[in-house]
């Protein structure tokens, strides 16, 4: 038995410098077993080293899975459903991993028995957050043990001497290129925050950027593609059948490679700060235009609106942290309800970092009725008449309260 009370912990893990200190440190401090935890959901480099890594530092239980398609059928494709967007900028890319990492967690803490879960997650940040909200929801006896909120090391000079103290190889190296950032990546975006983004006035560097091209270096002619969709999901590109994996991994490589998807924001934390980050998301930037055109199409006006009124509250609880709480599966279920016929094909044009929609149809549910929209001879199909009607009821409050003011 160790001194804390705590035998086994189960520790989301990459490889990286963090968490492998922190691998170090459990050991140390908590003087208990560590398993290790390391979730591919497309992240984009090789996971497969962090069990060497883990073997080095002596872990007898490391589990390595591939959960890309999970996190796009289950929680990405939803979330897109609701069009879901913080603060008219982000759409979500880190949020939208931490639930599904956190259920896992708790699964191999249950399978493993463990006592206890533990993150890299810092006390300046919303993962933290995140990863317990998510746990407890789930597991709510379950113990946490978060080390930037317990140890002394805070920062990276004081990492690196700790890692050099201990005999702990680091290696920074991420897809062939050193990174002076703090990134997170996964099949929705990959972010950047720290070094010179930490002045918001500082314009990013071009070789920051991993996977999309300026626009100014992206081609001169432009790309069509026709994504397909059923109940809102989009499940063929120019006819070919793919799952939600494949369709982003996809919707990745073609919109990068036309400059699609980068975003520079001012965000507020939930924890209370402002932080500043740069974010690529090609395949959720072409997902949400396309998704929302499909919509226009195929979608009552008033379930739209609501949609639309509910949307800020739906991409708050991701960003906060709330994806297994009530709330947001009642309003998943509203949001799922109103997606049975959102059906058909959209047509987009990437051209020089813009998605332009180029068209839309719908065989079976579209309520665009052309003769009664048309400019031309409607054949009785509309009585304009009828309108004078609709614009007195309407203007009649506005009319009595002009008369109270003596208008």
């Amino acid at each position: 038995m160790s001194k804390s009370g705590i035998n086994k912990v189960v520790l989301a893990y990459s490889g990286g410098l963090d968490t492998s200190i922190i691998v170090k440190w459990l050991q140390d401090v908590y003087q208990c077993e560590v398993v290790t935890f390391t979730a591919d959901i497309g992240q984009g480099e090789e996971v497969e080293p962090a069990r060497a890594k883990a073997q080095a530092a002596g872990i007898r239980e490391i589990y390595i899975e591939d959960l890309r398609e999970e996190f796009a059928r289950d929680y990405v494709f939803p979330m897109f459903r609701a069009n879901a967007i913080y603060e008219g900028e982000y759409l979500l890319g880190t949020s939208i991993a931490r639930p599904l990492i956190a259920k896992r967690l708790v699964e191999i803490a249950k399978e493993t028995g463990a006592d206890a879960i533990s993150h890299g997650a810092t006390g300046k940040g919303n993962d933290q957050v995140r990863f317990e909200l998510g746990a407890y929801a789930l597991a709510p006896d379950i113990k946490v043990i978060a080390p930037w909120r317990e140890w002394d090391l805070l920062s990276r000079e004081k990492l690196m001497q700790y890692a050099e103290s201990q005999g702990i190889e680091i290696d920074y190296v991420k897809q062939g290129k050193k990174s002076p950032y703090s990134m997170d990546a996964n099949l929705l975006h990959i972010s950047y925050e720290g070094d010179i983004l930490e002045d918001p006035w500082n314009e990013p560097e071009e070789d920051m950027w991993r996977w999309t091209v300026s626009p100014e270096k992206a081609p001169d002619e432009p790309t069509y593609l026709v994504l397909s969709f059923e109940k809102g999901d989009i499940v063929a590109i120019d006819g070919k059948a793919m799952n939600p994996a494949e369709v982003m991994e996809y919707l990745n490589r073609v919109a990068g490679e036309n400059g699609v998807g980068r975003d520079d924001i001012v965000e507020n934390r939930y924890v209370g700060m402002k932080s500043r980050g740069c974010y690529e998301t090609p395949a959720g930037t072409v997902m949400l235009k396309a998704h929302r055109a499909m919509e226009s199409l195929t979608l009552d006006r008033e379930a739209a609106h609501l949609k639309d009124s509910l949307m800020p509250k739906y991409a708050e609880m991701v960003y906060n942290g709330y994806w297994w709480s009530p709330e947001r599966e009642a309003l998943q279920a509203l949001i799922d309800k109103t997606q049975e016929t959102v059906n058909g094909d959209v047509r987009v044009k990437l051209y020089k970092g813009n998605v332009i929609v180029a068209g839309r149809r719908s065989e079976s549910d579209s309520l665009f009725d052309e003769s009664i929209a048309t400019f031309e001879d409607d054949g009785g199909a509309y009585d304009q008449k009828d309108a004078a009607g609709f614009i007195k009821l309407n203007a009649l409050r506005l009319r009595v309260g002009a008369r109270r003011r003596g208008s």
